[in-house]
């Protein structure tokens, strides 16, 4: 038996989200669709930048389709 513990899963960070999700990406977005401030998502800017960049990118791939 191995005494180490096992590593936990690590979850995604939100510049890692799959576009192709958006149940994922439904908590950094309003109802009407707008992309929150990091006043409410709470995350860092880099992570922030990510999210918008994300969210941009699906949006345009679904107009393309």
């Amino acid at each position: 038996m191995s005494t180490e513990p096992q590593p936990q899963p690590q979850s995604l960070s939100p510049d890692q989200f799959p576009m192709t999700q958006p149940q994922m990406m439904s908590r950094f977005v309003t109802d009407t669709g707008k992309i929150l401030p990091r006043k409410y998502t709470g995350l860092c800017a880099r992570h922030q930048r990510a999210v918008t960049r994300t969210l941009k990118q699906a949006r345009n791939n679904l107009l393309a389709q």
